[in-house]
């Protein structure tokens, strides 16, 4: 049994992501004084007194606009109203009720979800006063409060959990797959193929998703969770605070996730760009698989894909370790081939190789090509065990441990990964004085 899922609506620029925040108590919405910033819904998991919920916060909602990006948000509202078991529809005391409160009103009456009318940005008991005027909207008795100010906020959590059991919260240890990417790479199209609806906004418009939006995928009783990112700009190109604000979004979208799936467009191919996501990503130990998309655009003969691949690679250098595949968001080629690969990648990261398999595979590769003598110095390597996981860090513990070359430590990893796998998997080799009188 899921977390009971609380959808907040309403037309732009009514305070609805400050609500959010201010509901969750950390910001997670971006907030802006330009109307529209939320274009997508942005899903997080709340608690109150005890009770813990799933809040979503919506686009702006426009039901009569033929404008394409307010149509794509009107439909995410509406979707987010199916999914939802309490709507919070916020409307301003400041404008009173408009046409589109109006409007919105006369769709959630339809509704059989119970709904709270929240009436926001009253700043004080004097603003309470004008409150009743909206009882015009036929949604029951009004609850005024302040988003920014934190105004009756405790009591409408009150309200709105009421009724709602309490429950202690599990270990996450489904798989968390980010898709990350540059904009427009087809990362919301990737979302919507795997999930077989059209979940996220797809729009040709670049830079149409600006939050990470979390999905749940079910596949195979395994519910894995998907997090779409905003798409990944320069930072010099980036002026807006908005647009800033989002890449540090698409960062932290990153750290929760155990796999990064990284998509590049095939047109274009692996751009300076995507090259700093993937430094960051293995900085960061996390898993990662680099999906080329679109492929289904590109004219093939029977060479074009291993030219593909070397290119990439080329590029890669030591990072080479990130398993390829070419995908198509629009035709679903090879999608579910990419989910299968991040699961056996999370597997990865969390497995531990005891330390004889890892001794008795290590020692006598080490004895046949031993490290160089540095300094008139002969370097020796005793011993080796895995000290962590999630990523995998291996330990050698050796005499003059800040004598072993680069080139070494790529030999060694080289020869790790042949024997023991791991695609996709970062491995961090870490060198230990095994006594330090040696040193």
């Amino acid at each position: 049994m899921g977390l009971p899922v609380i959808a907040i609506v309403g037309r732009p620029n009514v305070g609805k992501s400050t609500l959010f925040n201010r509901l969750l108590g950390r910001r997670e919405a971006i907030v802006h004084n330009e109307p529209g910033v939320t274009r997508d819904r942005h899903v997080a998991a709340g608690e109150w007194s005890g009770k813990s919920f799933t809040l979503i916060d919506t686009g702006g909602f426009v039901p009569e606009s033929r404008d394409e990006m307010e149509t794509a948000i009107r439909e995410q509202s509406r979707l987010a109203i199916r999914q939802a078991d309490t709507i919070v529809f916020v409307v301003d005391v400041q404008t009173g009720i408009t046409k589109h409160d109006e409007s919105i009103a006369d769709e959630l009456r339809k509704t059989d979800k119970k709904v709270f009318l929240c009436v926001n940005k009253v700043d004080g008991q004097t603003k309470l006063n004008d409150v009743h005027v909206f009882h015009r909207l036929g949604l029951g008795d009004p609850y005024g409060l302040s988003a920014v100010l934190g105004f009756r906020i405790g009591d409408f959590l009150d309200l709105i959990t009421e009724g709602q059991g309490t429950g202690e919260a599990e270990e996450d240890i489904r798989l968390k797959l980010a898709v990350v990417g540059r904009p427009n790479v087809g990362k919301s199209s990737f979302v919507n193929a795997i999930l077989g609806e059209d979940r996220q906004i797809v729009s040709p418009v670049s830079g149409t998703t600006r939050d990470s939006i979390d999905t749940i995928l079910k596949y195979y009783g395994e519910e894995i969770v998907l997090i779409d990112t905003a798409g990944l700009r320069k930072k010099a190109k980036v002026k807006e605070s908005v647009e800033f604000f989002s890449n540090v979004r698409t960062q932290r979208a990153m750290e929760r996730a155990d796999v990064v799936l990284l998509l590049i467009d095939s047109r274009e191919g692996l751009l300076d760009q995507d090259m700093r996501i993937i430094v960051e990503c293995v900085k960061l130990g996390k898993g990662l698989i680099i999906g080329v998309n679109k492929w289904d655009l590109i004219e093939k003969d029977n060479k074009t894909y291993r030219e593909f691949e070397d290119e990439i690679y080329k590029k890669l250098g030591s990072n080479g370790f990130a398993p390829v595949m070419f995908i198509s968001a629009l035709t679903k080629q090879r999608i579910f081939k990419v989910i299968d690969l991040a699961r056996q990648v999370k597997l990865d990261r969390e497995r531990k190789i005891s330390t004889s398999k890892l001794n008795d595979f290590f020692l006598p590769v080490i004895q046949k090509t031993p490290p160089p003598a540095i300094q008139a110095k002969e370097i020796k390597i005793k011993y080796i065990t895995q000290v962590s996981v999630n990523p995998p860090v291996i330990a050698f513990f050796c005499n003059h441990s800040k004598l072993i070359p680069d080139s070494y430590r790529r030999f060694l990893e080289r020869t790790f990964r042949t024997e023991f796998g791991y695609d996709g998997v970062p491995i961090r080799f870490v060198f230990k004085e095994k006594n330090k009188k040696s040193s």
